[in-house]
C-alpha cells in the first residue's frame, strides 16, 4: 500500500504537469533516436567499407619475395669484431616466383587448428589483346569454389557469373576498367598473352568491380588450370597461398610461424593493411563519440526540466514532507517520476531510430564502382538498442537523483515560512 502511494503520488506530478513532462521525455526520445539512426549508419558504412578491402584480402599471403641474399658470403668470413665489412651492388637473388612442393605445402597447413581454409593461385602478368588494342594487366589463376566460398568474389562480379568460370577452362572475368578501356562485354572473346609469348583465347563470362580503379583498370580472373597453361607451367606450379584463419587476431602471430617453418614470404592481414586498419578505427572512434555526446546532451536537457520541476514542486514537497513522508520517500518520488519519463521516452526512441534507420535503408544508393550495393548500409545491431535504452534509464535516474537529493535535504518549515 505504502509503495502504491508513491506511485500514485509520482503519477499525478507528471499528469499535473503534463506539457512538461512530454518536453522531458521528447528530449530522451529524440536523443535515443539520434543515437541509434546515427550509429546504425556510421557502423553500416564502416562495415560495407571494411568488406571492400577485408573479405578480398587473404589472413596470411605465402609467396616467394624478389630480393638480395639475406647473408652475403663475405658475412660468412671471420674477422675480428672491429672488421668492416663493405658490399657494393648487390643484386637480387635468382628466384622463381613458384611455391616450392606447393601441393604438399598445402596439405600441411591445411592441419594447422587456427586454419580455415587454403586457397593456391597463380599470379601472372600478361597482355590484353583486343583488335588494335594491347593493355598490360594481372592475371589470377583461382580455385573457383574456394574463392566464391571464403572471399565472396561472385559478390563484385556483375553482369556476368562466376558459376561460367568454374564450369569452363576458355573462360575470363575481366575488370571493369580492362571491360571498358577494349569496348568488349559478355560473350566477346579476348586474347591473352604471357611474358613467354604463349597465348589464349578466352571468353568473357563476367565483369569484376571491386570499387577500386587501380584494380578494375588490370586485374582479371581466370580458372587456376587456364593460368598454368597459359605460362606453360604444370598442374603443380603455384606462385601464392592465400590462408583464411578461424580468428582474425591469430594472423601475425602464425604468419611469422609459416616464415620459421617453410622459410617463405608471409603477410599478415594486419601488416598488408596497416593504414586501412588505422582509418578504420578513427571512424569508429568519430562514431562513437558524437553518439556518446547526443546521449550526454539528452541527459543534460532531462535534467534540466527536472530540476526547474521540483523547483516548482517546493511547496508539494513541503506538504509531503509535513505529513508524515520521510526525505526518503519524497527523493523516491522524483526518481519514480524521473524513470518513467525515461522508460517512456527511450522506448519510443528506439522505435523512432529503428523507423528512421529502416527508412534510409530504403533509400537507392547506385554508384558504378559498387555494383552490388543498392541502397545505403545500415547496422541493425541490438547492441545499440540495447545500450540505447539502458543509457535512457542511467540518465534520466541520475537526473531525478541529483534534484531530487537537494529536495530530501529540504526543510519544511522553512519553506512554508516563506509563503
Amino acid at each position: 500500500m505504502y509503495k502504491k502511494l508513491l506511485w500514485f503520488i509520482a503519477g499525478m506530478h507528471i499528469i499535473t504537469r503534463l506539457k512538461q513532462s512530454i518536453v522531458a521525455g521528447l528530449g530522451v526520445t529524440f536523443g535515443i533516436a539520434t543515437f541509434i539512426t546515427l550509429i546504425s549508419f556510421m557502423t553500416g558504412l564502416n562495415g560495407l567499407l571494411d568488406g571492400l578491402t577485408l573479405d578480398r584480402t587473404p589472413h596470411i599471403h605465402l609467396y616467394n619475395e624478389t630480393g638480395p641474399t639475406k647473408v652475403q658470403p663475405l658475412d660468412l668470413v671471420a674477422g675480428t669484431p672491429t672488421d668492416w665489412h663493405l658490399i657494393r651492388s648487390v643484386k637480387p637473388k635468382p628466384q622463381q616466383s613458384r611455391i616450392h612442393a606447393a601441393p604438399t605445402l598445402i596439405k600441411a597447413i591445411s592441419t594447422f587448428p587456427e586454419v580455415a581454409a587454403v586457397a593456391p593461385q597463380v599470379s601472372t602478368q600478361a597482355f590484353y589483346t583486343a583488335g588494335a588494342i594491347d593493355l598490360n594487366g594481372l592475371i589470377a589463376g583461382i580455385d573457383v569454389e574456394q574463392e566464391e566460398r571464403w572471399y565472396k568474389l561472385g559478390d563484385y562480379v556483375s553482369p556476368g557469373s562466376i558459376v561460367a568460370l568454374s564450369q569452363n577452362d576458355n573462360a575470363i572475368i575481366v575488370g571493369a576498367g580492362v571491360a571498358k578501356k577494349l569496348s568488349v562485354g559478355i560473350g566477346n572473346k579476348i586474347q591473352l598473352v604471357s611474358p613467354r609469348g604463349n597465348s589464349l583465347s578466352l571468353k568473357i563470362v563476367g565483369t569484376y568491380q571491386s570499387g577500386l580503379a587501380e584494380v578494375d583498370d588490370v586485374q582479371s580472373y581466370v580458372n587456376l588450370k587456364t593460368a598454368q597453361r597459359l605460362i606453360g607451367e604444370p598442374d603443380s606450379y603455384i606462385t601464392d597461398i592465400n590462408i583464411k584463419l578461424h580468428d582474425l587476431e591469430q594472423a601475425f602471430p602464425l604468419a611469422q610461424r609459416l616464415e620459421r617453418l617453410y622459410d617463405i614470404k608471409a603477410v599478415d592481414i594486419g601488416t598488408a593493411n596497416a593504414q586501412f586498419d588505422t582509418g578504420t578505427s578513427i571512424r569508429n572512434i568519430i562514431t562513437y563519440a558524437v553518439s556518446i555526446t547526443l546521449l550526454i546532451v539528452a541527459g543534460f536537457g532531462i535534467y534540466n526540466i527536472l530540476n526547474m520541476f521540483i523547483q516548482e514542486k517546493m511547496n508539494d514537497i513541503a506538504i509531503l514532507k509535513a505529513t508524515g513522508f520521510s526525505g526518503a520517500d519524497v527523493m523516491k518520488i522524483f526518481i519514480i517520476q524521473a524513470m518513467t519519463i525515461g522508460l517512456a521516452g527511450g522506448t519510443v526512441g528506439l522505435l523512432l531510430g529503428w523507423i528512421f534507420s529502416y527508412t534510409i535503408s530504403r533509400i537507392p544508393f547506385e554508384i558504378e564502382a559498387l555494383p552490388t550495393v543498392t541502397t545505403y548500409p545500415i547496422n541493425f545491431n541490438l547492441t545499440y538498442y540495447f545500450i540505447g535504452i539502458a543509457f535512457a534509464l542511467i540518465a534520466t535516474f541520475f537526473a531525478g537523483y541529483l534534484p531530487a537529493s537537494r529536495a530530501r535535504k529540504m526543510d519544511p518549515v522553512d519553506v512554508l515560512r516563506r509563503q
